[in-house]
C-alpha cells in the first residue's frame, strides 16, 4: 500500500479551493477534488493536476448532505488508501444588509458554510488517520464586520467556534484542526460585481497594499497541512497581509 498522504478539499473546483488542491498536489498528497454543480471545472482541475505528475480525483458532493459526503471519503479511500487532510473550502456568499436579507438566502448560506462544515469536520473527525490535519476556511470579515456581510460573517463565525471545539475533542489522535480567514482575495467570486475603485480601495486596505491570491491562501494552508505546521492546532490564521 502506497504511504502517499491524502487531501480530500470540498469546493475545489474553482477559487482558492482550486488553488489549495494544486498546491497539496504539488507536495505529494493525492487529492480528491470536491465539487458540487462545477464538473468541467472539477475535471480541469484534475487534469491540472495529473499532467504535472499528481493523483487526483474528482469527486461530487453537496457538502451538507451526509451520505454524500460519507461517498467523497469513500472515492478518497478506495482511490488512495485514506485520508489525512481535509480542506473545507466549499462555501456560499450572499451580501444584503441584515434589515433587507431575504430569509431563504439566509437559510441556504447557513446550510453551506455551517451545515456543510459541520458534515465536512464531523466526517473528518470519523475517518482522518492519525497525524492528519483538517483546516476550515473562514473570513477575516468576522474581524473587519463590514457592511452586507452579516449573514456570511455569522455562519463563519460558527465554523471558527466549531473549529477550536473539534480541536480539543480529538485530543490523543494527534491531528490538528485550524481555520484559515483570508481577507480580500482575488478570486471571481470576489471580484464580480465590483467597479475597479472599489477593487483598488480594498487592495489599498493591508499594509502590503494589495488584494490577496488563491494561491496566498493556499499557501497558508498547505502549511497547516504539512509535518511542518502540525504544531499550529486550534487556531484561526487570519491570511489577510495585516488588514487588521
Amino acid at each position: 500500500m502506497s504511504d502517499q498522504r491524502v487531501a480530500v478539499v470540498s469546493g475545489g473546483s474553482r477559487g482558492i479551493g482550486k488553488a489549495i488542491a494544486v498546491a497539496l498536489a504539488a507536495r505529494g498528497f493525492a487529492v480528491a477534488v470536491g465539487f458540487q454543480g462545477a464538473a468541467s471545472a472539477a475535471a480541469q482541475v484534475v487534469e491540472e493536476i495529473t499532467a504535472s505528475g499528481g493523483r487526483a480525483i474528482p469527486v461530487q458532493a453537496d457538502v451538507a448532505d451526509e451520505g454524500a459526503v460519507a461517498e467523497m471519503f469513500d472515492a478518497a479511500e478506495k482511490s488512495f488508501g485514506g485520508v489525512d487532510v481535509v480542506v473545507n473550502s466549499a462555501g456560499r456568499l450572499a451580501l444584503s444588509p441584515i434589515a433587507d436579507l431575504d430569509l431563504d438566502e439566509l437559510d441556504a448560506l447557513h446550510r453551506t458554510n455551517i451545515r456543510g462544515a459541520f458534515v465536512m469536520a464531523r466526517e473528518a473527525a470519523r475517518r482522518v488517520r492519525d497525524g492528519g490535519a483538517l483546516v476550515n476556511l473562514s473570513t477575516s470579515v468576522v474581524g473587519l464586520q463590514f457592511p452586507t456581510y452579516g449573514a456570511y460573517a455569522a455562519s463563519k463565525g460558527a465554523v471558527e467556534a466549531m473549529t477550536l471545539v473539534l480541536a480539543r475533542e480529538l485530543r490523543g489522535r494527534d491531528i490538528t484542526v485550524n481555520a484559515v480567514a483570508p481577507g480580500p482575495t482575488a478570486t471571481e467570486l470576489f471580484l464580480e460585481g465590483k467597479d475597479e475603485a472599489a477593487i483598488q480601495r480594498l487592495a489599498k486596505q493591508p499594509p502590503l497594499e494589495r488584494l490577496g491570491t488563491p494561491e496566498d491562501i493556499a499557501e497558508v494552508v498547505s502549511f497547516l497541512a504539512s509535518p511542518a505546521g502540525h504544531w499550529v492546532n486550534g487556531q484561526v490564521v487570519r491570511a489577510n497581509g495585516g488588514i487588521i
